[in-house]
């Protein structure tokens, strides 16, 4: 049985783009065991994938913080023990930075990564065994499936299949309207979506017979959804959610409408209708990609109006 690591370690959305190489993997290489990973903050994705068969957290974010603790050093020992517990037949480093090489090092087996032209940051492709061209210009779920081919040997075919599974489900608060999932925060400012233009949105999604849900993770994101719920008759800020509550949550929505976070990816990923708000970035590389009903709208300096959203729900019915 070929035994296959993948690392990618961060942020939510690059681990969300590398599911469907996950599947690619599992369709096209027989018996395959798959390992990943993965930082600790974004193990769920992985987890939620039916052929990764073990997830290996990582916490270089707050080992960083915390280099001189003697538990950072037992946490990092652990690790290490853990991803050489076995050798694998390829290790794959589809993240292409420094730290994701550095981290592939410490694994048993052959490493394959972006070559110097391809890599995110270039100096990650003389810690790889095996060097691939992969065009920069391609959508990230793109790179990820066609280095991962290029490791293994097969060609990429077929569509584009996350394998993503939700699990449970969980209460949204209000069982007799359909939920709309608005994730208004993003991990820069450039990439914020006005609050106005929230409000109205919601307005007009209440109008429609849907509830509105504000999910959020950090304090300052709590407030900012908060303030916009008081705008939007029956919006709801729930508690704070880990990564497969929201998933259970989005599976189950009508719709979602996000900013360019790893939120909106995830449910993209889960085949839930989905608008993307781009306001500072090119979707064309990062924007949302799947087999559902999708929308990437806005871009580098041009976010959307709220009708332009609203049109592209409306294909809903």
């Amino acid at each position: 049985m070929p035994r296959i690591l993948f690392v990618k370690t961060s942020s939510l959305g690059d681990v969300v783009h590398n599911c469907p190489a996950v599947t690619d993997v599992a369709r096209c290489v027989p018996g395959a065991v798959i390992d990943w990973a993965v930082e600790e903050a974004f193990a769920g994705i992985p987890a939620m994938h039916p052929q990764v068969r073990r997830v290996i957290p990582l916490a270089v974010r707050r080992w960083r913080g915390a280099l001189f603790d003697a538990a950072t050093w037992s946490e990092l020992g652990s690790f290490r023990a853990l991803l050489r517990s076995e050798r694998y037949d390829a290790v794959i480093d589809s993240q292409g930075l420094l730290k994701s090489a550095l981290v592939a090092t410490q694994a048993l087996g052959k490493r394959h990564g972006f070559d110097r032209s391809s890599a995110r940051e270039p100096a990650a492709a003389r810690f790889y065994h095996a060097r691939h061209a992969v065009q920069v210009d391609l959508h990230a779920v793109d790179r990820n499936r066609q280095l991962a081919a290029a490791a293994l040997g097969y060609r990429v075919d077929g569509p584009c299949d996350y394998g993503l599974r939700a699990a449970g489900s969980i209460s949204s608060g209000n069982a007799a309207k359909p939920n709309a999932l608005l994730f208004t925060m993003t991990s820069r400012e450039d990439k914020l979506w006005p609050e106005e233009h929230w409000r109205s949105l919601g307005r007009a999604l209440e109008s429609r017979g849907l509830h509105c849900l504000l999910p959020w993770g950090t304090e300052e994101e709590r407030h900012r959804c908060a303030r916009i719920a008081t705008a939007i008759p029956g919006a709801v800020v729930p508690r704070r959610m880990t990564l497969a509550e929201i998933a259970a949550l989005a599976s189950a929505a009508r719709c979602v409408v996000g900013v360019d976070t790893g939120l909106a990816h995830l449910a993209a990923a889960l085949e839930v209708p989905v608008v993307g708000i781009y306001c500072s970035s090119d979707s064309a590389l990062t924007g949302l990609r799947g087999g559902g009903r999708l929308w990437n709208l806005g871009s580098a300096g041009q976010p959307p109006a709220v009708h332009d959203v609203l049109e592209a729900l409306g294909t809903l019915g």
